[in-house]
């Protein structure tokens, strides 16, 4: 609890200082400017990004013996989407499509470690994505990528050897915990027949998240050119990803605030296109209100039994 009131202040730290600096009249403007042509691009981009993260989810669980079907997985992911974007900190909705899974497959561990290597995968991707983009793009922090994506890949080389190096086998929970990730990792994500459908869907993802910043942008009355505006895109997204946040609100005004004003468009229009961004893709996510309440009936999510790897969280070797 003190954690998750700790990740909520800061994000209200940061929108306040973000209103300290800018005032109230990029939010206004935001609320604004949002039309039914910008919402119908957000609905359209958002049922995409939703299918293809639905089906990534489906490729994990399945990996892990706690298959989801595509269809179940969208409506649950749509929810999830909502859930996030509604409440503090951002994870909530995940948080709840785990456990609920888990328990309708039988076994909340493993439909844990499934929305954990699923939500993993799709964040690897975009973190490689935007390195590679920011590399070669002109933008703020063009200088500092090259350091970034040293230690990035360092930091990657760390884990990859201390995986190597711990022992998979024994009473431990540093034991179990090493055998499970990887094992989940070989047999799972990199698995012949799931890892090419994670790493199109997760390229995807991101496409259709940044696209639908572009189609705020424009809406906001950004008239540079595409091209300038993707690094701003993916350096707001990925401080979306940080989970300090106030129902989405707070480290994306205050990365579009920064980048827009380094880049020379100004904060006040980063702001307004990060609020005009906010309101796309909750709106864009209300199918999810939809799916909470058809809850009421409490319906099962199907699950498809699969093959068992042997191996369930914090209970050792599973027969």
């Amino acid at each position: 609890m003190t954690g998750a009131r700790l990740r909520l202040g800061a994000g209200v730290a940061v929108l306040a200082v973000v209103v300290w600096r800018v005032g109230t009249g990029p939010f206004l403007d935001g609320l604004r400017l949002v039309d039914a042509w910008s919402v119908a691009w957000a609905c359209a981009i958002t049922a995409i990004t939703t299918l293809c993260c639905a089906w990534r989810w489906h490729l994990v669980s399945r990996g892990l013996g706690v298959e989801v079907p595509v269809r179940a997985a969208v409506a649950a992911y749509y929810r999830s989407q909502l859930l996030n974007l509604t409440l503090p900190g951002g994870v909530v909705g995940d948080v709840h499509r785990a456990v609920r899974h888990g328990r309708e497959a039988g076994d909340v561990g493993r439909g844990a470690r499934a929305v954990v290597w699923e939500r993993t995968a799709g964040q690897v991707v975009q973190v490689a994505l935007t390195v590679v983009l920011l590399l070669v793009l002109p933008s703020p922090v063009r200088g500092y990528v090259p350091l970034v994506a040293l230690g990035l890949a360092l930091g990657a080389l760390v884990v990859a050897l201390a995986g190597r190096a711990l022992p998979r086998s024994g009473a431990s929970r540093v034991s179990r915990a090493a055998g499970l990730a990887v094992h989940d990792v070989r047999h799972v994500l990199l698995a012949p027949r799931a890892w090419p459908g994670i790493l199109l869907a997760s390229v995807l993802v991101v496409a259709g998240h940044t696209t639908t910043f572009l189609v705020a942008a424009r809406t906001a009355g950004v008239t540079t050119s595409f091209v300038a505006l993707l690094p701003l895109a993916l350096l707001v997204l990925a401080a979306m990803a940080v989970p300090l946040s106030l129902g989405g609100w707070g480290p994306r005004e205050g990365m579009a605030a920064w980048a827009f004003a380094v880049a020379g468009l100004g904060a006040s229009l980063g702001v307004t296109t990060a609020v005009v961004y906010g309101v796309l893709v909750l709106v864009a996510s209300l199918p999810g209100a939809a799916v909470l309440l058809a809850d009421a009936r409490r319906r099962p999510l199907p699950v498809v039994a699969g093959p068992r790897d042997g191996l369930a969280v914090g209970g050792g070797v599973r027969a």
